[in-house]
């Protein structure tokens, strides 16, 4: 099982590096990260934890612009296409990803202490039970999200 944290960071070099790759991987698949795409992306990478569509909108908005809902939840549709970053169903916000691009199945380990968040790629064998127990039932998956929540070990011995 591979593990990957995205740590919150200030950062200014490692987030031009994470923009770099976005900006790598969208080329690649032929696709445009445009400024607006670029500026959304970025506040989800200096974010700690998640970030809801209208927490983007409120801190991207400044008194000579302004960004409406309409082109969050547009560019949010097309970081999650391009593999860029994940929903968070079950607190209805958003996580940069911590392998960018990469089509992988991901799992996420949310912390209900912190709210740090450690994305984990699911084995084989159960992406295989999940896919049979669908094959069987008759059930077609259409998404798959995986979300555990529990204490992580810094919030477990405070």
């Amino acid at each position: 099982m591979t593990t990957a944290t995205r740590q919150h960071t200030t950062d200014d070099a490692a987030i031009q590096q994470a923009l770099d790759e976005a900006e790598r991987v969208c080329t690649r698949r032929g696709a445009r990260l445009t400024e607006q795409r670029r500026r959304i992306l970025e506040q989800i990478l200096r974010t700690d934890g998640v970030i809801k569509a209208y927490d983007l909108i409120h801190a991207l908005s400044s008194e000579d612009r302004s960004i409406k809902p309409p082109t969050v939840y547009r560019t949010l549709a097309f970081l999650l296409e391009q593999g860029l970053i994940h929903r968070i169903e079950s607190l209805n916000g958003f996580v940069a990803c911590s392998h960018p691009g990469e089509r992988h199945e991901s799992a996420l380990m949310i912390c209900d202490g912190c709210g740090r968040i450690i994305e984990f790629h699911t084995p084989d064998t159960a992406s295989h039970a999940l896919e049979a127990a669908a094959a069987e039932t008759g059930f077609a998956i259409e998404t798959r999200t995986v979300e555990l929540h529990g204490l992580c070990r810094d919030c477990q011995s405070s």
